[in-house]
């Protein structure tokens, strides 16, 4: 390895730049050392900034922009860790709304940074290519500039003869097309950083380099929960209650003395440049072969080429002294890149390489940023593990943070990127982030198809019914780090094998490929080769009954002195109801945005069991989805710190088994293996709970909590089960609906079904972004007394709002997956969130938020007039728009009424 000293720095960048852009990224770093040593250390501040790469300083710019003293701590040099050496590309396209936004945020702030400091920020739109080899990578394409019309971001499917005219060094033999988004760019990152700080200073905040923070000083607050106090420098120490981790592959190293853990694994990461070229000027778009895993970056007369190769080198931890450091290219690891570039482009080849770039960044197991306040420590919050798209991401995501620091939340929904999407079990797990995070490199250019699953990390968490799926040929997903099964092969056993880590670091190849040949039947943006499979399972649901696995769902019980005002202000429904009501609500943030819904059910003290437990007054099971569900404890817990409640919150997620038994004869199968009359609406009317005793034989049974509720709009019941008596009611049920055809169904066949009934999905259809009045959920808001973001509720049921959820049946037999968009009297008026294909009603069907471009509200009428279609793949499909569901529309069997 290799440290740059300053005039080494200097004579890089000259190597690299060319142009005016050079000499403006020599002034930057001259402008950098403006931040003296010899300035005075604050003695306070409202917020501590940790780190002075692109994260830390878009933080600083957004901060001091809303009137926050802030401080950014710098150990070196501002852009010395990772920033320094960055590529630089900024492209506007991803398969992904809210991406979509944030990269929008982060390009329009380069646009007008000099403007604003008179400093150039570095920032050239030259454009970029996506080059496609294959017809499904041509189809992700036309799924991108689909989505990219919604946010008018101009794009076009292009020949390889007009990719050639774009880009006259490509060989058009070489590829079968193109997407061209003529907004994409390029920026420096020094000049960059250097515009921003100037920016932050102007509006009163500090950059302090050559500044090393040696701890977080926390204390303790009212309710035992640990709140930032400080941090203690070289220079002294400074008062503070909010701190921002922005360290980059430093992330993990300052917090783990206070208990707190990233899944952040650092890697080498390398691009090279070339010799200059004649075919090359720097107004030739960026270029990214996805199929190649390789991208170009054009610097003057140059090409800077890098990708994302199978076997980058993994690091432990980097020095804390690595200040604008490098290692040694490793060509036996980059050489594919080599490869794939002069393919496709043979000038490259004949040029010669100039000088090489390989440092260290920081990745992540989904290869998303981590983001957001710590959940285990009140004023910490974390801007890290950008992998190697610090610059693109920086400003979309430092503006969200100060949301998040200043109001509690950010204006979009940025769960994807919020640090509380994994678990306590997860962050702590180093060989399990190490190998997602692998895998996340290693894929990062791969198709994005809808149903793919990771290969590492799997088996991390396993339910009770695991091994029982595997005998019944569960083709298994991962969700939160949990297993659940997908879709069931009759007469297979499909076991997803230990990570082989793409047979590299000595690891042979998986002999038993079973399970990724499964999930090739779901590479393509057609119908997956399973779609008949999951249509029986869904189906057997609708005209017999079918046995759902839930048993990675949250299950939480909320008790104390005041667990009724703690539910009262979390939850929207009224919840004065008598013991065993279960009702179905949502949880706001303070802008009215749903962060999660959930069944709460009203349970009184029971016999002891984990199902059942002992407690003082009334409590409150609160069931949630798994996929959120640390996220969804969080929120809670974050209610109940801010109004000091007296209340306790109790996962049971890992000690209780879910079977959700759904479908006509539900009832029937259930009734044989239990005296509780079922029959009887007055012991368990719908939506409500009750502890049942199951028999397993003559002389053995035990209780568990019936929930009768159904995510699929069937009349059903769902078990929660103790962990011991899991495997045997199981048994019981399977043994019990033999005769009934009973079956096992995946999540493919639920969510189906779900969308289908028209029932919501956090995180697609249903999110943070969104009020329950937009998604059609005003119902389940009380009129009477106080919750968390009721004040926007009440506004919006009386005003009107200017976007809805809408409920929509394509006429055509085409798969759609979401992100599609959707025109109304041929204009845009959103996209679809969610995409599924309805087995009962025979046709695809989507949810979407329809907005309208006046921004007056909107109304049924409005919705229910208009010509409507559906983008699919570049091509309109007429569709017809519901305000709700036409499946069951009065819910007649959900009550058990059949006709």
């Amino acid at each position: 390895m290799l440290r740059l000293q300053r005039s080494a720095i200097s004579k890089f960048q000259n190597r690299i730049f060319g142009g005016e852009q050079r000499a403006n990224s020599v002034a930057s770093v001259a402008y950098a050392r403006k931040y003296s040593t010899e300035n005075p250390i604050p003695e306070s501040a409202d917020v501590v900034i940790i780190g002075g790469g692109s994260a830390g300083c878009n933080a600083l710019y957004q901060l001091a922009k809303r009137g926050v003293r802030a401080v950014l701590l710098e150990k070196s040099k501002l852009t010395a860790g990772t920033t320094w050496h960055t590529a630089g590309l900024v492209w506007r396209l991803r398969p992904n709304d809210v991406e979509i936004r944030l990269l929008a945020a982060t390009r329009n702030l380069l646009m007008s940074l000099e403007e604003e400091t008179g400093h150039n920020s570095g920032w050239i739109n030259n454009g970029g290519l996506f080059i496609s080899h294959s017809p499904e990578r041509l189809d992700e394409y036309r799924r991108l500039a689909t989505l990219g019309k919604c946010f008018g971001i101009e794009s076009h499917i292009i020949s390889p003869e007009e990719a050639q005219k774009v880009f006259p060094a490509l060989d058009p033999s070489s590829f079968t097309g193109a997407l061209y988004s003529p907004g994409d760019g390029v920026v420096d990152p020094a000049m960059m950083c250097t515009a921003l700080t100037k920016a932050a200073t102007a509006n009163g905040g500090r950059v302090l380099e050559d500044c090393t923070v040696s701890q977080i000083v926390t204390g303790e607050n009212l309710l035992g929960m640990k709140d930032v106090r400080g941090v203690v420098t070289n220079k002294g120490m400074i008062r503070t209650n909010t701190v921002v981790n922005a360290t980059g592959v430093w992330g993990r190293d300052l917090i783990e003395p206070l208990g707190v853990y990233l899944p952040l694994i650092p890697m080498k990461h390398a691009y090279v440049v070339s010799e200059t070229m004649d075919s090359i000027h720097q107004m030739l778009p960026n270029v990214r072969d996805h199929d190649f895993s390789l991208y170009f970056r054009i610097q003057g007369k140059s090409i800077c080429m890098g990708g994302y190769e199978n076997n980058p080198i993994l690091l432990n931890r980097v020095p804390g002294d690595f200040h604008f450091g490098l290692y040694d290219l490793d060509y036996s690891v980059f050489d594919t890149h080599i490869q794939g570039a002069v393919k496709l482009c043979p000038a490259f080849g004949d040029a010669g390489i100039k000088s090489t770039i390989c440092g260290p960044e920081s990745f992540t197991p989904d290869h998303k940023p981590l983001m957001g306040p710590d959940p285990t420590v009140s004023g910490l919050f974390h801007s890290v593990g950008y992998n190697s798209a610090g610059m693109m991401l920086g400003a979309g995501c430092a503006e969200q943070l100060a949301q998040w620091i200043l109001h509690d939340r950010p204006d979009r929904h940025m769960f994807a990127y919020d640090v509380r999407r994994f678990s306590p079990k997860q962050k702590k797990a180093l060989n399990w982030a190490t190998e997602r995070s692998h895998e996340a490199y290693a894929k990062n250019y791969s198709i994005v198809f809808p149903h793919d699953e990771p290969l590492a990390g799997r088996n991390f968490t396993v339910d009770p019914f695991h091994k029982q799926m595997i005998q019944y040929g569960a083709v298994m997903e991962e969700r939160h780090g949990w297993e659940r099964p997908g879709y069931f092969l009759p007469d297979e056993t499909v076991v997803v094998q230990p990570y082989d880590w793409y047979g590299y670091y000595d690891y042979p190849k998986n002999a038993n490929t079973h399970y990724e040949e499964a999930l090739k039947g779901d590479y393509n943006f057609g119908f997956s080769e399973h779609h008949d499979l999951i249509g029986e399972e869904a189906l057997t649901c609708r005209h017999d009954a079918a046995l759902f696995n839930l048993s990675y769902f949250s299950k939480l019980f909320l008790t104390g002195s005041q667990a009724k005002e703690a539910a009262e202000w979390i939850f929207t429904a009224n919840l004065d109801k008598p013991i065993n009501k279960t009702i179905y609500t949502c949880g706001l943030n303070k802008q009215g945005g749903v962060e999660c819904d959930v069944t709460v059910s009203i349970v009184e003290s029971g016999l002891g069991g984990l199902h059942d437990p002992i407690f003082k007054g009334r409590g409150y099971y609160i069931v949630a989805g798994g996929a959120s569900a640390y996220h969804t404890k969080c929120h809670i817990l974050s209610a109940i710190q801010e109004k000091a409640f007296r209340a306790v919150v109790s996962d049971h997620t890992e000690e209780l088994g879910v079977l959700s038994l759904q479908g006509p004869k539900s009832r029937e199968i259930l009734q044989k293996i239990t005296d509780f009359d079922l029959s009887n609406d007055q012991l368990l009317p719908p939506n409500s709970t009750a502890i049942l005793t199951i028999k397993i034989n003559p002389h053995y049974s035990c209780t568990v909590r019936a929930l009768r509720v159904s995510f699929v709009g069937e009349l059903g019941y769902e078990l929660h089960i103790p962990e011991e008596c899991c495997n045997d009611v199981y048994n019981a049920l399977m043994k019990a609906g033999y005769k009934e055809s009973l079956r096992n169904a995946g999540y493919r066949a639920l969510y189906s079904l779900s969308s289908e009934k028209g029932y919501h999905l956090w995180g697609f259809d249903l999110r943070s972004d969104d009020t329950p009045v937009e998604a059609n959920l005003g119902f389940v808001c009380r009129k009477n007394g106080e919750y968390q973001g009721k004040e926007i509720v009440d506004r919006q049921l009386e005003n009107g709002v200017s976007r809805r959820l809408a409920f929509f049946t394509l006429r055509d037999q085409v798969p759609i997956w979401g992100l599609e968009a959707v025109y109304r009297d041929g204009e845009i008026v959103g996209h679809l969130r969610r995409g599924e294909y309805g087995y009962t009603l025979q046709k695809p069907i989507g949810q979407a938020y329809v907005e309208r471009s006046d921004g007056s509200a909107i109304t049924n009428q409005f919705l229910q007039s208009g010509r409507y279609q559906i983008e699919v793949m570049g091509k309109l499909y007429d569709a017809d728009c519901h305000l709700r569901s036409p499946f069951d529309p009065k819910g007649q069997r959900l009550l058990g009424i059949y006709k």
